[in-house]
């Protein structure tokens, strides 16, 4: 048990924005669902989801105005995270090959909060769902502006999909915009068209970005912000990439991230903890890790 936590520990610090969003996730999944069960044992009964779930009702930002953004952090139940995990890591590491860990954690959050906004919108624009008090949850929008933003920059990219073989990326967001549209008067309205919102944010970003404007800078700027305040500095900086305000008025050419050595000898030694645990790693990868993580 001590070295599957060592493990997990080790993953979670050397680790990109990748692994400790789905360890956010996952951990604000389990910890509220084990602590409220031991409550009820003595008939305690706290629901907690209606604190940080996003009402369709505005009026309720008012008092909860974190729910903007942390209920794309929680879930209803298990196949619901089990699903959302798999795409989140299977979309953020498709952004990762062109862009920033930094600009993947932005959008994740602003992806959240404008999907979020269109939510809540949607209720007061549709009179079929006029005066429904509904609440949402699931990382669901974020994952979906992390994945159209990556579709937005590059639509060809080939995906291999399990049983069915290489696939064209927008073959992919095409697909799940349709199951959206169709699902949306069936069930989860609200669910769906935060996906929308999550999936029109998500292109937007991209688009913004070849142009040189970074709207998910402000997320950036608060989070460099808070860093500084508490003395917290990074041995490796975050890459700026697509962020040039002076460029000419012509069709915008992006540049690729290149990978950078270190973080990709570090997933190749995360690779060989998962499969064969933290004691297989030789004495250097072991020193490597601890070096890296400091």
């Amino acid at each position: 048990m001590s070295s599957i936590l060592d493990d997990l520990k080790m993953q979670y610090h050397i680790g990109g924005v990748v692994n400790k969003l789905i360890y956010w996730n996952i951990g604000l999944f389990v910890v509220p669902y084990v602590l409220f069960a031991v409550l009820r044992l003595f008939n305690i009964e706290v629901d907690f989801l209606r604190y940080i779930s996003l009402s369709s009702n505005p009026a309720e930002l008012i008092w909860k105005p974190w729910s903007i953004f942390t209920y794309s952090f929680f879930h209803f139940g298990i196949m619901h995270i089990l699903f959302n995990m798999l795409v989140l890591n299977f979309s953020s590491r498709l952004f990762l090959t062109y862009f920033s860990q930094k600009q993947l954690l932005a959008l994740y959050f602003t992806g959240a909060i404008f999907a979020g906004i269109i939510y809540i919108l949607s209720y007061f624009a549709f009179p079929a769902l006029a005066n429904l008090n509904v609440s949402l949850v699931g990382a669901s929008a974020s994952i979906m502006a992390i994945l159209f933003a990556t579709v937005a920059y590059a639509p060809m990219m080939e995906v291999r999909l399990l049983l069915i073989g290489n696939v064209k990326l927008w073959h992919i967001a095409s697909f799940l915009i349709i199951v959206d549209l169709v699902q949306l008067p069936l069930e989860n309205t609200g669910g769906h068209l935060s996906h929308l919102g999550g999936a029109l944010f998500g292109y937007l970003y991209t688009k913004q970005l070849q142009n040189g404007n970074d709207i998910g800078a402000w997320f950036t700027k608060t989070i460099d912000l808070f860093a500084n305040l508490t003395g917290k500095s990074k041995a490796t900086p975050f890459k700026k990439v697509h962020k040039n305000y002076n460029r000419p008025i012509v069709k915008p050419v992006s540049k690729i991230v290149a990978k950078d050595k270190t973080q990709q000898q570090i997933d190749e030694i995360l690779d060989k903890i998962s499969q064969s645990g933290y004691d297989s790693l030789t004495k250097e990868e072991k020193d490597f890790l601890f070096q890296s993580g400091k």
